[in-house]
């Protein structure tokens, strides 16, 4: 009974000291990143300020709007830096628990949907914003100039990184599911007509109400799930292999070795 609960006390101290190390990391990072916050507003802002016309600009609403935001970029950009070392703290506390399958199936996942997820924000950084923000500027009525205000500004881009950040991790999900035995192949292309159809209805749901934004975000989605149900045929066919080698290759057990053994006596007995 002592020795459970030191063993119990030793995992909850080695937990905190791991959380600790993450959060410590996670604040020298964004110490580190506070004097350039209003560059990285700046940066984040761009796709929209190259759209607005020449000596366009945002504005602040509130008293204590232009300091505050700058800060939530700078720490959200801390902590997408500190990631990787986060992830490694979890991972190593988590890790001497598993056995060597599951470390062998957990760590490529969680590595690729880390990189999957940051794809899924460069995707709409690069390509989404600037085509979203040249739509909405183009509509807007003459006379009428485009002043967003920041806080609404970094809301709107926050929901659209999440949006295909997630929309990236449609792989993980379809491989996982198959890996698991959860959802087979044939059932994942049996779905194929309502993830195209639910792929543009999340398109219109988490997009301005353009076609194309909305495209950008379908199309994407459901092409990552013909990617995922195309690894996960791999995997499958791979393991399937794998485990018939092993068969082939299985030693007998006694009771089938005693039965080979009669079995070679009678083939030698008959004339």
């Amino acid at each position: 009974m002592f020795n459970g609960q030191e063993t119990f006390i030793t995992h909850l101290v080695e937990m905190r000291d791991r959380l600790l190390r993450a959060v410590l990391a996670w604040v020298v990072l964004f110490v580190v990143l506070v004097p350039f916050a209003n560059e990285l507003y700046s940066l984040l802002a761009g796709p929209l300020l190259n759209k607005l016309p020449k000596g366009g600009q945002m504005i602040a609403t509130e008293v204590v709007t232009p300091f505050f935001v700058p800060i939530k970029v700078a720490m959200m950009t801390a902590f997408l830096g500190a990631l990787p070392y986060i992830l490694y703290q979890a991972w190593s506390f988590i890790a001497p628990g598993l056995y060597a399958h599951e470390k062998r199936f957990i760590m490529p996942l969680v590595v690729a949907s880390v990189f999957l997820f940051l794809c899924g924000m460069s995707f709409a950084y690069f390509f989404v914003f600037p085509v979203v923000f040249g739509f909405v500027v183009s509509v807007a009525p003459a006379g009428v100039a485009v002043m967003t205000d920041i806080s609404k500004y970094l809301d709107f881009v926050i929901t659209l990184f999440m949006a295909f950040g997630i929309t990236f991790e449609v792989p993980i999900v379809v491989v996982a599911l198959a890996k698991m035995g959860m959802v087979s192949l044939a059932q994942f292309k049996e779905a194929r007509p309502y993830v195209i159809v639910g792929a543009f209805v999340i398109g219109a749901i988490f997009t301005p109400p353009d076609v194309i934004s909305q495209i950008m975000l379908a199309v994407p989605l459901w092409l990552l799930y013909e990617l995922g149900v195309l690894v996960a045929g791999f995997l499958i066919k791979k393991n399937e292999a794998v485990a018939a080698e092993e068969d082939a290759y299985k030693p007998l057990s006694e009771d089938e070795l005693e039965a080979e053994l009669d079995r070679m006596d009678e083939d030698q007995a008959k004339p």
